[in-house]
């Protein structure tokens, strides 16, 4: 009867630590991201994503470094880690890729052309 009990016990302890695993996944994208495209005919080109989840899909906006909205973003295709925003800029419909480098960073490319680095913008900075 020990081991039978014993047994239910893992098994429970088992099913309930996979459920807490699965619940714990951080939405990392959403948020103000200031991101830096390198090397671009126009020189380096600082811009700010503004990042948020509407019906279970991220959307947003792109930003001067002023604040004003330069455009929307028109779609944004997300697979593992990995997001690509699609936007218009400059009469240019561009994609730009970025991937997680820790909490705070991302790296990733415009058309797969031009490197691109952010970072996070924190609430009060």
């Amino acid at each position: 009867m020990k081991k039978l009990s014993l047994i239910f016990t893992v098994v429970i302890g088992l099913l309930l630590s996979s459920n807490v695993k699965a619940q714990t996944k951080p939405d990392y994208y959403p948020g103000k991201w200031n991101v830096l495209i390198m090397g671009t005919p126009n020189g380096d080109s600082k811009m700010t994503f503004v990042l948020e989840r509407k019906d279970g899909k991220l959307a947003g906006a792109v930003q001067d470094s002023t604040g004003k909205e330069l455009t929307k973003i028109t779609s944004v295709e997300e697979k593992d880690k990995t997001i690509t925003a699609a936007f218009t800029i400059q009469s240019y419909d561009v994609t730009l890729t970025l991937d997680p480098v820790d909490d705070d960073h991302v790296k990733g490319s415009l058309m797969g052309m031009f490197d691109a680095k952010g970072v996070r913008i924190k609430d009060g900075k």
